[in-house]
């Protein structure tokens, strides 16, 4: 049987999933934030970094399209990345418009001080492994259908 929908439940801050997923986020970023400022890295360089321990040498548009980041986001990123010796820009010999990320020796090392994280979120989430497993997957699901 089909639930009812009530209009003045639907307008509840309570009630909307972008408020659930927002405001989890904000409690999310600001979990580690603590963590992140011991490895120099803001959120969204600890993200791309992720993607390059998982796979080094992606080109920018791979990285871009992996982390929902337009360039404009992220070439200034890149560059503090590079600043701080994590990573280095190299332009393919074939195609100038492409640009390979490799991580440096010290973008390397990093990744052994930042295993310490995921751990701690799985603490302070209070779940078990396969819930927050599920919950990705749920909302990672939900992701791809709102894109279409």
């Amino acid at each position: 049987m089909a639930q009812k929908f009530d209009p003045d439940q639907a307008l509840l801050l309570d009630n909307q999933l972008c408020f659930a997923l927002y405001s989890t986020s904000l409690a999310m970023t600001k979990l580690y934030k603590p963590m992140l400022d011991e490895l120099g890295l803001t959120y969204p360089q600890y993200l791309a970094m992720l993607a390059l321990w998982e796979r080094d040498g992606l080109m920018v548009s791979e990285l871009g399209e992996k982390l929902f980041l337009d360039s404009g986001t992220l070439t200034p990123l890149l560059k503090r990345l590079e600043a701080a010796g994590y990573i280095a820009r190299i332009r393919d010999v074939q195609d100038e418009r492409r640009v390979h990320i490799t991580l440096t020796a010290a973008g390397r090392r990093l990744k052994a001080k930042a295993q310490k994280i995921p751990g701690c979120i799985l603490t302070a989430a209070q779940c078990s492994v396969p819930e927050l497993i599920g919950l990705t997957q749920q909302i990672r699901g939900l992701r791809e259908r709102l894109a279409g």
